[in-house]
Parts: C-alpha cells; sequence; structure tokens
C-alpha cells in the first residue's frame, strides 16, 4: 500500500520549503516521480489514522534533509496517541454483593447435587469383585488404588483380604495375570 500521491507532493512541498535548495540537491537525477513513488511506497505504513505520525515528523525534523529511510524512521519515533481507557472500577455495594453470593450458593448446591461422583467407577468395580465377577488385576489395581483406604474398608467389610499384589517394579519380565476371581 502506497501514499496517495497528494498527502506526497504536500510532502515534498512542506519539505522544499524547509531545506530549499538542500532538498533539491537531495533529490538527485532520478525523475521526479520515480522519487516520489518511492517516497509513497516506504511512507505507505502511515495512511488513514497513522498520517499523524508524518506530521510529527515534520514538527521534528533534522538539521540535514532526510532521505526517505531516514524520514520513515523518524515516522516511526512518533509518539502513540493514548488508547481509551476503561473507567476506574467502583466500590461494590455490599447489599447487591450479598445478593449475588447468595444466588451462586444456590447455584452451586443445586450443580453439586447432580455432580456424578468421579471415583463410584472404582466403586463399582470393586462390587464386581465382591460378587465374584471376573475383574482384571490391573482394573482392580487401579480402583484400590483411586480409593485409597476407602477401598481397605470396603474389602474388609466384605472379608476380603489381600486382594491387590503391589505394582510390578521397573522389572516386568513376569506378565501380570489377566484377571482374578473371587
Amino acid at each position: 500500500m502506497s501514499l496517495p500521491a497528494k498527502a506526497i507532493d504536500r510532502l515534498f512541498d512542506r519539505l522544499a520549503a524547509t531545506y530549499g535548495a538542500a532538498w533539491d540537491r537531495s533529490l538527485g537525477s532520478a525523475p521526479l516521480a520515480d522519487v516520489k513513488t518511492a517516497w509513497a511506497h516506504e511512507l505507505g505504513g502511515f495512511d488513514g489514522a497513522r498520517m499523524v505520525c508524518i506530521a510529527w515528523a515534520l514538527e521534528n525534523l533534522p538539521e540535514r534533509c532526510p532521505n526517505v529511510i531516514e524520514f520513515r524512521a523518524l515516522c516511526r519515533q512518533a509518539p502513540r496517541p493514548d488508547a481509551p481507557r476503561l473507567p476506574e472500577p467502583q466500590a461494590a455495594d455490599p447489599e447487591r454483593v450479598r445478593c449475588e453470593l447468595a444466588r451462586l450458593a444456590d447455584m452451586r448446591t443445586s450443580v453439586g447435587a447432580s455432580l456424578v461422583d468421579a471415583k463410584e467407577w472404582a466403586r463399582e468395580h470393586l462390587r464386581h469383585y465382591i460378587a465374584g465377577s471376573r475383574v482384571r488385576a490391573l482394573t482392580l489395581r487401579m480402583a484400590c488404588e483411586a480409593l485409597g483406604s476407602e477401598a481397605d474398608a470396603i474389602l474388609r467389610a466384605a472379608g476380603v483380604s489381600d486382594v491387590v499384589a503391589p505394582a510390578p517394579a521397573a522389572d516386568a519380565a513376569a506378565p501380570a495375570p489377566e484377571s482374578v476371581a473371587a
């Protein structure tokens, strides 16, 4: 994207008025249309709302006549406009906070009642094992690990002891049994 020709013409007029003969010498022998095209291309990122960067650069020109690269660098040094900010937060109304917390407590109670127990799968496998169904040794071990001391209590209450062997060590030469029966 390039700057419009009208903007480049105004820029060149301002630079010619500021630097006089030094500006004319800086343009060299290249055709003026080619020089303007190069400037329009290099300053293309400063169109629209960013034209204020070019205006800032024109107000802060160096003593020596800049080339297009130096002028673009000067445009990039323009301060950024302040972004709109949100208003400062106000202190919360204690009555409204109390009402909202009460609503959340009601929701938490109703949602909590409908949640599924995350360890129910482990209890289910233990029930199947106690009832005499085939349960894979690995599944039984994972269920006991998930339930921890609760599994010990369930198995003791059912009269079952020493159900799950400890997890195999790093040496896994012997395959684990596929299933355990009561």
